[in-house]
Protein backbone atom coordinates (compact mmCIF):
# COMPACT_ATOMS: atom_id res chain seq x y z
CA UNK A 1 0.00 0.00 0.00
CA UNK A 2 2.85 2.54 0.76
CA UNK A 3 4.64 1.42 -2.09
CA UNK A 4 1.70 2.53 -4.77
CA UNK A 5 1.10 5.60 -2.29
CA UNK A 6 5.07 6.52 -3.15
CA UNK A 7 4.10 6.05 -6.82
CA UNK A 8 1.50 8.37 -7.26
CA UNK A 9 2.46 11.05 -5.13
CA UNK A 10 4.46 13.84 -5.89
CA UNK A 11 7.77 14.52 -3.92
CA UNK A 12 7.63 16.81 -1.76
CA UNK A 13 9.21 20.67 -2.03
CA UNK A 14 9.28 23.63 -0.33
CA UNK A 15 6.55 25.64 0.41
CA UNK A 16 6.87 29.11 -2.22
CA UNK A 17 5.76 30.93 0.46
CA UNK A 18 5.17 30.34 4.08
CA UNK A 19 9.01 30.65 4.64
CA UNK A 20 11.08 32.88 7.05
CA UNK A 21 12.59 35.89 5.27
CA UNK A 22 16.30 34.72 5.27
CA UNK A 23 15.26 31.80 3.18
CA UNK A 24 15.93 31.88 -0.18
CA UNK A 25 14.66 28.69 -2.43
CA UNK A 26 16.05 27.67 -5.97
CA UNK A 27 13.54 27.54 -8.87
CA UNK A 28 12.08 23.73 -8.33
CA UNK A 29 12.00 24.58 -4.71
CA UNK A 30 13.87 21.54 -4.02
CA UNK A 31 16.84 23.76 -2.16
CA UNK A 32 16.58 25.83 0.43
CA UNK A 33 19.40 28.57 1.46
CA UNK A 34 19.08 30.78 4.49
CA UNK A 35 21.03 33.75 3.61
CA UNK A 36 22.48 36.29 6.31
CA UNK A 37 22.35 36.12 9.73
CA UNK A 38 21.80 32.37 12.17
CA UNK A 39 17.75 32.78 12.33
CA UNK A 40 14.94 33.27 10.11
CA UNK A 41 15.09 30.21 8.23
CA UNK A 42 12.02 28.28 8.94
CA UNK A 43 10.33 26.66 5.96
CA UNK A 44 7.58 23.77 5.61
CA UNK A 45 6.64 21.25 2.60
CA UNK A 46 4.22 22.25 0.04
CA UNK A 47 2.19 19.55 0.44
CA UNK A 48 1.03 17.06 3.52
CA UNK A 49 3.16 14.08 4.57
CA UNK A 50 1.89 10.55 4.46
CA UNK A 51 2.28 8.45 7.48
CA UNK A 52 5.37 6.56 6.93
CA UNK A 53 6.66 8.60 4.52
CA UNK A 54 9.92 9.48 4.70
CA UNK A 55 11.57 13.22 4.51
CA UNK A 56 14.80 12.88 2.91
CA UNK A 57 17.10 16.08 3.45
CA UNK A 58 20.23 16.59 2.02
CA UNK A 59 22.54 18.81 4.23
CA UNK A 60 24.15 20.86 1.02
CA UNK A 61 26.21 23.39 3.23
CA UNK A 62 26.98 23.50 6.66
CA UNK A 63 29.29 26.81 8.01
CA UNK A 64 30.94 26.33 11.11
CA UNK A 65 30.80 28.79 13.76
CA UNK A 66 27.17 29.56 14.81
CA UNK A 67 26.07 27.18 17.84
CA UNK A 68 22.57 24.81 16.76
CA UNK A 69 21.65 23.18 13.73
CA UNK A 70 18.59 21.91 11.72
CA UNK A 71 15.32 21.86 13.95
CA UNK A 72 12.67 19.46 12.14
CA UNK A 73 9.35 18.10 12.72
CA UNK A 74 5.42 18.54 11.61
CA UNK A 75 2.46 20.69 11.98
CA UNK A 76 -1.06 20.56 11.80
CA UNK A 77 -1.34 23.92 10.06
CA UNK A 78 -1.42 24.39 6.26
CA UNK A 79 1.62 26.84 5.18
CA UNK A 80 -0.68 27.91 2.15
CA UNK A 81 -3.20 29.50 5.23
CA UNK A 82 -0.06 31.04 7.19
CA UNK A 83 0.74 34.88 6.39
CA UNK A 84 4.71 36.02 6.83
CA UNK A 85 3.79 37.61 10.04
CA UNK A 86 2.68 34.07 11.56
CA UNK A 87 6.62 32.95 10.55
CA UNK A 88 8.56 33.70 13.73
CA UNK A 89 12.53 34.06 13.80
CA UNK A 90 12.94 30.23 15.65
CA UNK A 91 10.99 26.97 15.39
CA UNK A 92 12.34 26.76 19.19
CA UNK A 93 11.22 28.14 20.92
CA UNK A 94 9.07 30.22 19.07
CA UNK A 95 6.49 27.75 17.27
CA UNK A 96 6.95 24.76 19.53
CA UNK A 97 5.22 26.94 21.82
CA UNK A 98 2.25 26.93 20.00
CA UNK A 99 -0.26 24.54 20.10
CA UNK A 100 -0.43 21.97 16.85
CA UNK A 101 3.80 22.73 16.05
CA UNK A 102 6.39 19.65 16.84
CA UNK A 103 10.01 20.38 16.28
CA UNK A 104 13.94 19.66 17.69
CA UNK A 105 17.31 20.40 17.35
CA UNK A 106 19.20 17.73 15.24
CA UNK A 107 22.48 16.83 17.09
CA UNK A 108 25.42 18.85 15.82
CA UNK A 109 27.54 15.71 15.52
CA UNK A 110 25.11 14.83 12.63
CA UNK A 111 25.59 18.21 11.24
CA UNK A 112 27.94 17.50 8.86
CA UNK A 113 28.00 18.25 5.38
CA UNK A 114 26.07 15.51 2.59
CA UNK A 115 24.66 13.42 5.34
CA UNK A 116 21.51 12.75 4.82
CA UNK A 117 18.66 12.99 7.15
CA UNK A 118 15.54 11.17 6.85
CA UNK A 119 12.13 11.68 9.56
CA UNK A 120 9.13 10.15 9.26
CA UNK A 121 6.06 9.65 11.48
CA UNK A 122 4.44 6.48 12.41
CA UNK A 123 0.68 5.99 13.11
CA UNK A 124 1.36 5.97 16.91
CA UNK A 125 1.86 9.81 16.42
CA UNK A 126 6.26 8.88 17.27
CA UNK A 127 9.07 10.81 14.97
CA UNK A 128 12.11 8.74 13.84
CA UNK A 129 15.05 10.00 12.45
CA UNK A 130 18.09 8.50 10.60
CA UNK A 131 21.35 9.95 9.57
CA UNK A 132 22.58 8.06 6.10
CA UNK A 133 19.90 5.00 6.46
CA UNK A 134 21.53 4.36 10.12
CA UNK A 135 19.69 2.80 12.35
CA UNK A 136 16.24 5.06 13.20
CA UNK A 137 16.44 7.18 16.59
CA UNK A 138 13.13 7.77 18.09
CA UNK A 139 12.93 11.57 17.86
CA UNK A 140 9.29 12.56 19.35
CA UNK A 141 5.84 11.55 20.99
CA UNK A 142 2.53 12.87 20.98
CA UNK A 143 2.22 13.89 17.59
CA UNK A 144 -1.31 14.00 16.27
CA UNK A 145 -2.09 11.94 13.03
CA UNK A 146 -5.44 12.23 12.78
CA UNK A 147 -5.64 15.15 10.27
CA UNK A 148 -2.94 16.31 7.35
CA UNK A 149 1.06 16.93 8.58
CA UNK A 150 2.79 19.23 7.17
CA UNK A 151 6.77 18.59 7.82
CA UNK A 152 8.47 22.35 9.25
CA UNK A 153 12.00 22.65 8.64
CA UNK A 154 14.43 25.47 10.07
CA UNK A 155 17.77 26.29 8.33
CA UNK A 156 18.85 27.06 11.62
CA UNK A 157 22.50 27.71 12.65
CA UNK A 158 25.61 25.78 11.30
CA UNK A 159 22.75 24.48 8.67
CA UNK A 160 23.22 26.67 5.90
CA UNK A 161 21.52 24.86 2.84
CA UNK A 162 19.42 21.91 2.52
CA UNK A 163 17.89 20.19 -0.29
CA UNK A 164 14.95 18.06 -0.36
CA UNK A 165 15.19 14.38 -2.00
CA UNK A 166 12.78 12.07 -3.36
CA UNK A 167 10.46 10.13 -0.70
CA UNK A 168 10.95 7.05 0.72
CA UNK A 169 8.81 4.80 3.14
CA UNK A 170 9.84 3.45 6.44
CA UNK A 171 9.24 -0.05 7.94
CA UNK A 172 7.42 -0.79 10.53
CA UNK A 173 9.13 -0.51 13.72
CA UNK A 174 9.45 -3.79 15.73
CA UNK A 175 9.36 -3.79 19.38
CA UNK A 176 13.13 -4.71 19.20
CA UNK A 177 14.23 -1.61 16.87
CA UNK A 178 11.78 0.44 19.26
CA UNK A 179 13.51 -0.33 22.66
CA UNK A 180 17.17 0.42 20.64
CA UNK A 181 15.98 3.57 19.46
CA UNK A 182 14.41 4.83 22.15
CA UNK A 183 17.71 4.06 24.14
CA UNK A 184 19.40 6.37 21.82
CA UNK A 185 17.71 9.23 22.37
CA UNK A 186 16.36 9.07 25.88
CA UNK A 187 20.08 9.26 27.23
CA UNK A 188 20.44 13.06 27.77
CA UNK A 189 22.48 14.84 24.63
CA UNK A 190 23.58 18.28 24.48
CA UNK A 191 21.68 21.73 25.52
CA UNK A 192 21.12 22.62 22.02
CA UNK A 193 19.22 19.33 21.74
CA UNK A 194 16.97 19.47 24.67
CA UNK A 195 16.44 23.43 24.12
CA UNK A 196 12.55 22.71 24.00
CA UNK A 197 12.42 19.72 25.78
CA UNK A 198 10.17 21.06 28.45
CA UNK A 199 7.49 22.04 25.40
CA UNK A 200 6.69 19.06 24.90
CA UNK A 201 7.52 17.11 28.60
CA UNK A 202 4.33 15.95 29.58
CA UNK A 203 3.97 13.59 26.41
CA UNK A 204 7.17 11.84 26.43
CA UNK A 205 7.87 11.58 30.35
CA UNK A 206 5.73 8.09 30.37
CA UNK A 207 7.19 7.16 27.32
CA UNK A 208 10.85 7.70 27.95
CA UNK A 209 10.39 6.26 31.90
CA UNK A 210 8.98 3.04 30.78
CA UNK A 211 11.25 2.04 27.58
CA UNK A 212 14.65 3.70 29.42
CA UNK A 213 13.73 1.26 32.66
CA UNK A 214 13.29 -1.51 30.26
CA UNK A 215 16.52 -1.19 28.88
CA UNK A 216 18.40 -0.40 31.93
CA UNK A 217 19.40 -4.37 32.27
CA UNK A 218 20.95 -4.38 28.74
CA UNK A 219 23.61 -1.77 30.15
CA UNK A 220 26.38 -3.58 31.75
CA UNK A 221 26.86 -2.79 35.46
CA UNK A 222 24.45 -0.31 35.26
CA UNK A 223 21.58 0.05 38.31
CA UNK A 224 17.82 1.02 37.92
CA UNK A 225 17.68 3.10 41.23
CA UNK A 226 18.71 6.35 40.48
CA UNK A 227 19.95 7.08 44.33
CA UNK A 228 22.27 4.44 44.18
CA UNK A 229 24.09 5.32 41.18
CA UNK A 230 27.46 7.11 42.29
CA UNK A 231 28.02 11.00 42.25
CA UNK A 232 31.67 10.89 42.01
CA UNK A 233 33.24 7.69 41.02
CA UNK A 234 37.25 7.66 41.37
CA UNK A 235 37.33 10.86 42.93
CA UNK A 236 40.86 12.02 43.11
CA UNK A 237 42.21 11.84 46.83
CA UNK A 238 44.83 14.55 46.08
CA UNK A 239 43.60 16.93 43.64
CA UNK A 240 46.26 18.47 41.46
CA UNK A 241 46.04 22.31 41.26
CA UNK A 242 43.70 22.98 44.30
CA UNK A 243 45.40 25.25 47.03
CA UNK A 244 45.27 23.22 50.39
CA UNK A 245 43.14 25.96 51.88
CA UNK A 246 39.67 26.71 50.67
CA UNK A 247 37.13 28.96 51.80
CA UNK A 248 33.49 27.20 51.83
CA UNK A 249 31.35 29.46 52.58
CA UNK A 250 29.69 29.71 49.22
CA UNK A 251 27.39 26.90 48.14
CA UNK A 252 24.27 26.40 45.55
CA UNK A 253 21.33 28.48 46.26
CA UNK A 254 17.78 26.75 47.06
CA UNK A 255 16.44 27.97 43.47
CA UNK A 256 17.33 24.58 41.09
CA UNK A 257 16.20 23.29 38.27
CA UNK A 258 13.30 20.37 39.18
CA UNK A 259 16.15 17.59 37.60
CA UNK A 260 18.64 18.13 40.83
CA UNK A 261 19.26 16.76 43.65
CA UNK A 262 21.44 18.76 45.90
CA UNK A 263 23.69 17.13 49.16
CA UNK A 264 22.15 18.03 52.88
CA UNK A 265 25.13 21.33 52.59
CA UNK A 266 24.35 22.29 49.08
CA UNK A 267 27.60 21.69 48.09
CA UNK A 268 27.15 19.16 45.44
CA UNK A 269 24.32 19.22 42.80
CA UNK A 270 23.33 15.69 41.36
CA UNK A 271 21.35 15.09 38.09
CA UNK A 272 18.66 12.38 36.92
CA UNK A 273 20.05 10.76 34.73
CA UNK A 274 17.24 9.20 33.02
CA UNK A 275 15.53 13.23 32.77
CA UNK A 276 18.29 15.37 33.39
CA UNK A 277 17.11 18.43 31.26
CA UNK A 278 16.22 20.95 33.54
CA UNK A 279 19.38 21.28 35.37
CA UNK A 280 20.32 25.01 36.32
CA UNK A 281 22.13 25.62 39.32
CA UNK A 282 23.24 28.87 40.90
CA UNK A 283 25.94 30.42 43.81
CA UNK A 284 24.44 31.32 46.96
CA UNK A 285 26.01 34.66 46.79
CA UNK A 286 28.22 36.91 44.12
CA UNK A 287 31.36 36.04 43.20
CA UNK A 288 33.95 38.30 44.37
CA UNK A 289 36.19 40.22 41.75
CA UNK A 290 39.46 37.91 42.17
CA UNK A 291 37.77 35.55 44.12
CA UNK A 292 38.38 31.90 42.54
CA UNK A 293 35.94 29.14 42.44
CA UNK A 294 37.06 25.69 42.22
CA UNK A 295 34.44 22.69 41.71
CA UNK A 296 34.43 19.09 40.59
CA UNK A 297 32.83 17.33 38.25
CA UNK A 298 31.74 13.29 38.35
CA UNK A 299 30.05 11.32 35.35
CA UNK A 300 28.75 8.14 34.78
CA UNK A 301 30.87 7.11 32.11
CA UNK A 302 28.34 6.31 30.13
CA UNK A 303 28.46 7.26 25.94
CA UNK A 304 26.20 10.36 26.36
CA UNK A 305 26.51 13.23 24.85
CA UNK A 306 26.53 16.98 26.14
CA UNK A 307 28.70 18.24 29.24
CA UNK A 308 28.80 21.19 30.71
CA UNK A 309 27.48 24.91 30.65
CA UNK A 310 28.89 28.19 32.67
CA UNK A 311 27.46 31.65 33.14
CA UNK A 312 27.33 34.88 35.16
CA UNK A 313 24.40 36.73 35.91
CA UNK A 314 23.23 39.89 37.89
CA UNK A 315 20.10 38.12 38.56
CA UNK A 316 19.28 37.38 42.40
CA UNK A 317 18.91 33.73 42.22
CA UNK A 318 16.27 33.93 45.25
CA UNK A 319 13.92 36.05 42.84
CA UNK A 320 13.36 33.23 40.61
CA UNK A 321 10.96 30.38 40.77
CA UNK A 322 11.85 26.59 40.07
CA UNK A 323 8.69 26.51 37.01
CA UNK A 324 11.07 29.86 35.13
CA UNK A 325 14.08 27.83 34.86
CA UNK A 326 14.14 26.31 31.37
CA UNK A 327 16.58 23.49 29.86
CA UNK A 328 18.30 25.82 27.51
CA UNK A 329 19.94 28.91 29.85
CA UNK A 330 19.64 30.76 26.66
CA UNK A 331 15.79 31.37 27.54
CA UNK A 332 16.84 33.39 30.26
CA UNK A 333 18.70 36.12 27.76
CA UNK A 334 15.19 37.03 27.75
CA UNK A 335 15.05 38.14 31.03
CA UNK A 336 16.05 42.06 31.49
CA UNK A 337 19.06 41.79 34.09
CA UNK A 338 22.49 40.98 32.76
CA UNK A 339 23.28 37.39 31.87
CA UNK A 340 25.86 35.60 29.74
CA UNK A 341 26.31 32.09 28.84
CA UNK A 342 29.31 29.30 27.99
CA UNK A 343 29.41 26.44 25.96
CA UNK A 344 32.37 25.09 24.38
CA UNK A 345 33.74 23.27 27.01
CA UNK A 346 36.57 20.52 26.18
CA UNK A 347 35.49 17.11 26.89
CA UNK A 348 35.65 16.68 31.06
CA UNK A 349 36.79 13.10 33.06
CA UNK A 350 35.21 12.64 36.16
CA UNK A 351 36.98 13.80 38.73
CA UNK A 352 38.59 16.67 36.94
CA UNK A 353 38.89 19.96 38.64
CA UNK A 354 37.69 23.61 37.38
CA UNK A 355 38.05 26.87 38.45
CA UNK A 356 36.62 29.95 37.89
CA UNK A 357 38.18 33.83 38.24
CA UNK A 358 36.96 36.87 37.50
CA UNK A 359 39.11 39.79 37.07
CA UNK A 360 39.07 43.55 37.75
CA UNK A 361 39.18 44.16 34.06
CA UNK A 362 36.11 41.94 33.63
CA UNK A 363 37.93 38.86 31.96
CA UNK A 364 36.94 35.29 33.33
CA UNK A 365 39.54 33.32 33.22
CA UNK A 366 39.31 29.57 33.55
CA UNK A 367 41.38 26.11 34.28
CA UNK A 368 41.29 22.33 34.48
CA UNK A 369 42.76 20.43 36.62
CA UNK A 370 45.74 23.52 37.91
CA UNK A 371 45.82 24.32 34.23
CA UNK A 372 44.77 27.48 32.94
CA UNK A 373 42.94 27.61 30.07
CA UNK A 374 43.16 30.95 29.30
CA UNK A 375 39.73 33.87 28.84
CA UNK A 376 35.88 32.70 28.70
CA UNK A 377 34.71 35.81 28.50
CA UNK A 378 33.97 39.24 29.34
CA UNK A 379 31.51 40.73 31.64
CA UNK A 380 30.27 43.87 33.31
CA UNK A 381 31.72 44.34 37.04
CA UNK A 382 30.14 47.09 37.75
CA UNK A 383 27.27 44.98 39.19
CA UNK A 384 27.17 41.70 41.44
CA UNK A 385 27.62 38.42 39.70
CA UNK A 386 26.14 35.17 40.86
CA UNK A 387 27.57 32.26 38.85
CA UNK A 388 25.43 29.47 37.38
CA UNK A 389 25.82 26.02 35.92
CA UNK A 390 23.51 23.25 33.77
CA UNK A 391 24.53 19.59 33.92
CA UNK A 392 23.90 17.94 31.19
CA UNK A 393 25.33 14.41 28.98
CA UNK A 394 28.14 13.15 30.63
CA UNK A 395 28.11 15.25 33.35
CA UNK A 396 25.90 14.26 36.58
CA UNK A 397 27.58 15.75 39.34
CA UNK A 398 29.04 19.19 40.02
CA UNK A 399 30.53 19.78 43.46
CA UNK A 400 31.74 23.32 45.11
CA UNK A 401 35.51 22.53 46.70
CA UNK A 402 35.41 26.11 47.95
CA UNK A 403 36.80 29.62 47.13
CA UNK A 404 39.91 31.39 47.12
CA UNK A 405 40.75 35.06 46.92
CA UNK A 406 43.58 35.84 45.41
CA UNK A 407 46.25 38.60 45.41
CA UNK A 408 45.20 41.88 42.62
CA UNK A 409 46.65 39.96 39.21
CA UNK A 410 48.24 42.45 36.60
CA UNK A 411 46.71 42.58 33.42
CA UNK A 412 49.21 42.75 30.36
CA UNK A 413 47.91 45.07 27.36
CA UNK A 414 47.28 41.54 25.94
CA UNK A 415 44.31 41.15 27.62
CA UNK A 416 45.94 37.90 29.67
CA UNK A 417 47.07 37.81 32.85
CA UNK A 418 50.91 38.00 33.98
CA UNK A 419 51.48 38.93 30.35
CA UNK A 420 50.30 34.97 29.17
CA UNK A 421 49.06 34.79 25.94
CA UNK A 422 45.58 33.94 24.90
CA UNK A 423 45.18 30.34 25.37
CA UNK A 424 41.43 29.41 25.67
CA UNK A 425 39.43 27.94 22.55
CA UNK A 426 39.24 29.30 19.67
CA UNK A 427 35.95 27.77 19.06
CA UNK A 428 34.01 30.20 21.79
CA UNK A 429 30.55 29.71 22.08
CA UNK A 430 28.70 32.11 24.24
CA UNK A 431 25.59 34.30 24.55
CA UNK A 432 25.26 37.75 26.01
CA UNK A 433 21.78 39.83 27.46
CA UNK A 434 22.99 42.95 28.49
CA UNK A 435 21.56 44.97 30.82
CA UNK A 436 23.25 47.88 33.20
CA UNK A 437 20.10 48.13 35.30
CA UNK A 438 16.97 46.56 36.62
CA UNK A 439 15.25 49.29 34.47
CA UNK A 440 16.71 48.93 31.19
CA UNK A 441 16.93 46.05 28.78
CA UNK A 442 18.70 44.97 25.77
CA UNK A 443 19.13 42.03 24.30
CA UNK A 444 22.24 40.44 22.39
CA UNK A 445 22.28 36.90 21.43
CA UNK A 446 25.77 35.78 20.23
CA UNK A 447 26.34 32.34 18.52
CA UNK A 448 30.13 31.18 18.76
CA UNK A 449 31.94 33.11 16.17
CA UNK A 450 34.92 31.62 13.83
CA UNK A 451 36.64 35.17 13.93
CA UNK A 452 40.01 35.21 16.11
CA UNK A 453 39.17 36.40 19.91
CA UNK A 454 39.48 40.15 20.86
CA UNK A 455 41.18 42.11 22.37
CA UNK A 456 39.45 41.60 26.02
CA UNK A 457 37.75 45.49 26.46
CA UNK A 458 38.30 47.56 30.47
CA UNK A 459 35.03 48.06 31.41
CA UNK A 460 35.19 52.11 33.19
CA UNK A 461 33.87 52.53 36.47
CA UNK A 462 30.16 53.09 36.65
CA UNK A 463 29.11 56.78 36.10
CA UNK A 464 27.23 58.50 38.83
CA UNK A 465 23.14 57.96 38.50
CA UNK A 466 23.30 61.59 37.19
CA UNK A 467 24.97 61.53 34.07
CA UNK A 468 24.02 60.19 31.01
CA UNK A 469 24.44 56.41 29.21
CA UNK A 470 27.98 57.86 28.11
CA UNK A 471 29.26 59.36 24.73
CA UNK A 472 29.43 57.69 21.55
CA UNK A 473 33.22 56.56 21.10
CA UNK A 474 33.03 57.78 16.89
CA UNK A 475 31.55 60.90 17.33
CA UNK A 476 31.97 61.59 20.72
CA UNK A 477 28.92 63.93 21.05
CA UNK A 478 25.62 61.60 20.81
CA UNK A 479 24.36 59.55 23.70
CA UNK A 480 24.98 55.52 23.29
CA UNK A 481 22.47 53.72 22.31
CA UNK A 482 22.96 50.83 20.05
CA UNK A 483 24.79 47.80 20.81
CA UNK A 484 26.97 45.56 18.55
CA UNK A 485 26.42 42.39 17.41
CA UNK A 486 28.37 39.59 17.59
CA UNK A 487 30.54 41.44 20.22
CA UNK A 488 27.58 42.70 22.36
CA UNK A 489 29.34 45.83 23.15
CA UNK A 490 27.72 48.62 23.77
CA UNK A 491 29.49 51.97 22.63
CA UNK A 492 27.74 54.14 19.77
CA UNK A 493 25.70 55.96 19.11
CA UNK A 494 22.70 54.57 16.21
CA UNK A 495 23.97 57.04 13.70
CA UNK A 496 27.42 56.67 14.10
CA UNK A 497 26.75 52.73 14.28
CA UNK A 498 24.90 52.61 10.70
CA UNK A 499 27.56 54.64 8.76
CA UNK A 500 29.63 51.88 10.13
CA UNK A 501 27.98 49.14 9.63
CA UNK A 502 28.25 50.32 5.82
CA UNK A 503 32.07 49.75 5.76
CA UNK A 504 34.07 47.48 4.23
CA UNK A 505 35.25 44.60 6.72
CA UNK A 506 33.79 47.23 9.51
CA UNK A 507 34.67 46.46 13.43
CA UNK A 508 34.22 46.85 16.72
CA UNK A 509 36.11 50.18 17.86
CA UNK A 510 36.63 48.51 21.40
CA UNK A 511 37.50 44.71 20.44
CA UNK A 512 38.12 44.75 16.99
CA UNK A 513 35.66 42.25 16.09
CA UNK A 514 33.63 42.45 12.59
CA UNK A 515 30.26 44.14 12.87
CA UNK A 516 27.63 41.93 11.66
CA UNK A 517 24.95 44.26 12.75
CA UNK A 518 24.01 47.27 15.27
CA UNK A 519 20.84 47.20 17.25
CA UNK A 520 19.38 50.60 18.53
CA UNK A 521 18.33 50.07 22.64
CA UNK A 522 15.10 51.72 23.85
CA UNK A 523 14.82 52.46 26.87
CA UNK A 524 11.10 53.19 29.23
Amino acid sequence: ERRSVLAITEPPRFHSQAKGKNVRLDAHSRKATRRNSFCNGVTFTNRPIHLYEKVRLKLVAVHHGWSGALRFGFTIHDPSQMSSDDIPKYACPDLVTRPGYWAKALPERFAVRDNILAFWVDRHGRVFYSINDEEPILFHCGIKVSGPLWALIDVYGITHEVQILDSMFAETMTTARLSTARLSTCLPQSSHDSANFNNNELENNQVVAKIANLNLSRVPGLVTDNHIIPCCPNRRQHAQGVPAFLDTDLRFHPTRGPDITFSQDRMVACTNWQESNRTLVFSDRPLHIGESLFVEVGHLGLPYYGALSFGVTSCDPSTLRTNELPADPDFLLDRKEYWVVYRAFPVLNSGDILSFMVLPNGEVHHGVNGASRGMLMCVDTSQSLWVFFTIHGVINQLKILGTVQSSPVTVSPSGSPGGSQYDSDSDMAFSVNRSSSASESSLVTAPSSPLSPPISPVFPPPEPSCSKNGECTVCFDSEVDTVIYTCGHMCLCNTCGLKLKKQLNACCPICRRVIKDVIKIYRP
